[in-house]
């Protein structure tokens, strides 16, 4: 398993955002390390975050919580929601933050 920063279950699901769908975690471009949310991140960094580039979108910076499969940014936002490989449904709302992550 990948350690998720802030995370409070074994899906990386964090404080913050705890729903059963809520197993999406982030790799931070600013520090290489995956949170739950930028609210975690706010908490226990000593830095401002930083989005990933729209070139820099071929990256793997996406944790599914389910199967710990990690996504390309662009596979995550064209996955519909759901883990390519093992199908577990992604929160939807997680789209409304998507301009604190992504170019």
């Amino acid at each position: 398993m990948i350690h998720v920063a802030g995370a409070i279950d074994e899906q990386g699901r964090c404080k913050h955002y705890h729903k059963e769908i809520d197993v999406v975690a982030i790799k931070f471009k600013c520090c290489d390390t995956y949170y739950g949310c930028y609210f975690c991140h706010e908490e226990a960094a000593d830095h401002k975050s930083k989005v990933w580039l729209k070139a820099e979108w071929d990256t793997k910076a996406i944790l599914c919580g389910n199967c710990y499969t990690k996504l390309t940014i662009k596979e995550y936002l064209n996955c519909h929601y759901r883990c390519p490989l093992c199908h577990f449904q992604f929160n939807p709302g997680c789209s409304n933050h998507n301009h604190l992550y992504f170019e």
